[in-house]
């Protein structure tokens, strides 16, 4: 069997990786992430995907996924600072919004490219309680300025879809994939 790379820095992709049992040796790809008007977030995070999955070179089985929020269609990517972040966390209490995660499994020419979309809903916080969130740090290099598997987690009130897919990585997505590249997870 090839090499698993993962196409990702990532650190909750590695981790994830590591509960279901891979070994696999990243492979951070750099990509330009701009996107083309008018895509479907479903569209937008698998062409992203893809397009890592290319960038991480030619050999071994490649995993890479890319990982957006969206409220209302519009794009929440990582804050730029602590006034961008408390902006994006308002806008999301209260109401729900999508997590979209793009996966991409590629073995030299052969790619199978797939999306997940997980609903949440934020509980209404106060403005103090989310200037303590945000002085936590977390946010910063969050999309949708929240991590759901760390103090973010307070903030969900419930989800609908795949809880790893609003970490980053959705593992059952995945394990199907894998399975089709004779990559047995179970």
């Amino acid at each position: 069997m090839d090499e698993i790379i993962l196409a990702s820095g990532s650190p909750r992709r590695r981790e994830l990786l590591e509960r279901i049992g891979l070994r696999f040796t990243v492979r951070a790809a750099d990509v330009d992430e701009q996107t083309p008007p008018g895509l479907s977030p479903a569209e937008t995070v698998e062409g992203l995907s893809r397009r890592k999955a290319e960038a991480a070179g030619p050999h071994g089985l490649v995993i890479a996924a890319d990982t957006m929020v969206f409220l209302d269609e519009k794009r929440l990517g990582k804050p730029s600072d602590e006034t961008e972040a408390l902006a994006m966390l308002t806008a999301l209490q209260g109401r729900r919004h999508r997590v979209y995660t793009g996966v991409t499994v590629r073995q030299g020419e052969r790619y199978e490219t797939e999306s997940e979309a997980t609903a949440v809903w934020f509980r209404e916080a106060s403005r103090e309680e989310l200037l303590r969130y945000i002085a936590t740090g977390e946010p910063m290099d969050k999309a949708g300025a929240y991590g759901v598997q760390g103090l973010g987690a307070l903030l969900v009130e419930r989800l609908d879809g795949d809880f790893f897919n609003v970490m980053g990585l959705p593992l059952l997505r995945l394990s199907r994939m894998l399975d089709r590249f004779g990559v047995r997870v179970l």
